[in-house]
């Protein structure tokens, strides 16, 4: 019993030494944790001075700043914060915590042409008072556009009309419903996550990118003014300053014809017109209507789904006029490089027509596939090339037809390939078709009587964009590609002879505009 005292003493000696110990422990552990967290901080920190953009290098007149050293991918980033429901103001807000705010901007407060012109200028005054760190940021400048393809579309065509003497290449965030655009790159087509590590992932991304070029396209609509109503194509979404968005050419514009309606556009991806569009029509009509139900891309497409089959285009045969079809509809003429115009032969039951360039369609299918030379049918025809000069032209019955696509060889109708298209409208048995531009559809009016409605589709020239090593889309300067066989021979293009006027060589995206040469820059205002 004696002994018992003895032991607790010991044990009260002893026990308070533990929490001791134990507190040491975690103040140890807790600084390691501190210590791992700013190494991380700091590690981020440094990776994001590649991207960073000094705000006098952006802003005119701006405080003078110590500035980093160059970083070796220099962005600018477009987000259109309305796009993939509360995504776009989500990435908004994630990109100007992690890069300098005013290299990060919202379409929607100021657009990219108005941005980039404000930008450029100021590039160019100090490049002219002898400012290197300014002339590398111009060199290295690569720019980020998050939105759907009618956004990514507008900053391809806004780069194009401006005409920089060093075009930046252009890396594409899929925040739309089909992101044909982001997907053909090797971007995806899925949303991407909002967050800092996401984000910083993609920068990454676009840091390793690969620069390509791709084809843009000239489309040139005429028809006859009415005597009375209006016959304008206007597509529903309101995209004013989009190059989606057809614009009635100047009075004073070569194109222009006496007592006729000119517009002009241009696209990247696809122009198509049929049941295809209508759908799209019915869609992006009903999403005008009732915005708040179209928060969500996987509600959108299952949407889309169901219209497909209210508007008849999974049971086309039985509810679709024959009348209606493309070969009834329209004559239409295709040209080779360096060719003639020839007439091509539509099956009578086609109800849709696609003209192709990226090999990205309805939300990353390839419509045309890869053509077997041996077949006879199929001797002339190549891969899809982003950079050929090109169009695909596929046909669809319906939108069984199209299913094929999911299949690993599936394709459409495989119709022409050519650098330039026509389509006469006559008068008919339709007195309306549908049409689409890069996901913006409108329903076009067709003549009715005995005048013509042409539409004409034409080589435009080329932008840069940023691709990943494993995209899908295939260019002709690959080394495995041989530019003979595919259509690339060096010929006198005759776009700008027949189309003259210099409203056709822009899209009408932007105040065309280029840095005058032998003028003191920094008198421009």
């Amino acid at each position: 019993m004696g002994n018992t005292p003895s032991k607790a003493n010991n044990s009260q000696k002893k026990h308070p030494r533990k929490p001791a110990g134990r507190l040491r422990f975690w103040c140890y552990l807790s600084n390691q944790l501190s210590a791992s967290m700013e190494e991380d901080s700091h590690s981020q920190s440094a990776s994001l001075k590649e991207f960073y953009i000094p705000s006098y290098v952006l802003l005119l007149d701006s405080e003078s700043e110590t500035v980093p050293d160059v970083p070796r991918c220099p962005v600018l980033v477009f987000i259109n914060s309305k796009s993939g429901g509360q995504l776009g103001g989500d990435l908004l807000v994630t990109y100007r915590s992690l890069l300098n705010k005013n290299q990060v901007f919202d379409v929607g407060e100021e657009a990219p042409d108005k941005a980039l012109r404000r930008i450029y200028l100021n590039l160019e005054t100090l490049k002219a008072n002898g400012d290197a760190y300014a002339t590398q940021i111009q060199e290295r400048l690569r720019i980020i556009v998050a939105g759907g393809d009618g956004t990514a579309g507008w900053l391809l065509g806004v780069v194009c009309d401006l005409k920089l003497s060093h075009p930046p290449p252009i890396a594409t965030v899929p925040l739309g419903t089909g992101n044909n655009l982001p997907f053909a790159f090797g971007w995806g087509k899925k949303n991407p996550g909002t967050d800092r590590h996401a984000v910083e992932q993609f920068l990454r991304h676009v840091m390793n990118a690969k620069e390509m070029k791709i084809d843009n396209w000239h489309i040139l609509m005429r028809m006859r003014a009415p005597k009375e109503g209006s016959c304008d194509p206007i597509a529903p979404l309101e995209l004013p300053h989009s190059l989606h968005a057809f614009g009635r050419v100047s009075a004073t514009d070569e194109l222009n014809k006496e007592g006729y309606h000119t517009f002009r556009g241009g696209f990247w991806n696809y122009f198509s017109m049929g049941m295809d569009a209508q759908v799209s029509y019915a869609f992006h009509s009903e999403r005008k209507l009732h915005p708040e139900k179209f928060k969500n891309q996987l509600v959108n497409q299952s949407t889309y789904a169901k219209l497909g089959c209210t508007q008849g285009w999974f049971f086309a045969s039985l509810v679709h006029p024959s009348s209606h079809n493309i070969a009834q509809l329209a004559k239409v003429k295709v040209m080779k490089k360096c060719g003639q115009w020839r007439d091509l032969e539509i099956p009578s039951s086609i109800r849709s027509i696609v003209c192709l360039n990226l090999p990205s369609f309805s939300g990353g299918l390839n419509p045309w596939g890869t053509p077997n030379t041996k077949k006879s049918q199929y001797k002339d025809f190549t891969p899809p090339y982003v950079d050929d000069g090109l169009l695909e032209v596929v046909g669809f019955r319906d939108a069984w037809h199209g299913l094929v696509l999911y299949a690993p060889s599936g394709h459409g109708t495989r119709l022409a390939q050519a650098h330039r298209i026509c389509f006469e409208f006559h008068k008919g048995g339709a007195d309306h078709t549908f049409m689409r531009i890069d996901g913006e559809p409108w329903k076009q009016p067709l003549p009715v009587d005995d005048d013509t409605v042409v539409v004409e589709i034409s080589h435009h020239g080329q932008v840069n964009i940023l691709a990943t090593r494993d995209c899908q889309s295939k260019s002709v300067r690959d080394p495995s590609s041989s530019p003979s066989q595919h259509g690339t021979e060096d010929c006198q293009s005759d776009d700008d002879s027949s189309h003259g006027g210099e409203e056709h060589r822009k899209f009408g995206a932007a105040e065309t505009f280029k840095i005058p040469e032998d003028i003191d820059i920094s008198h421009i205002s």
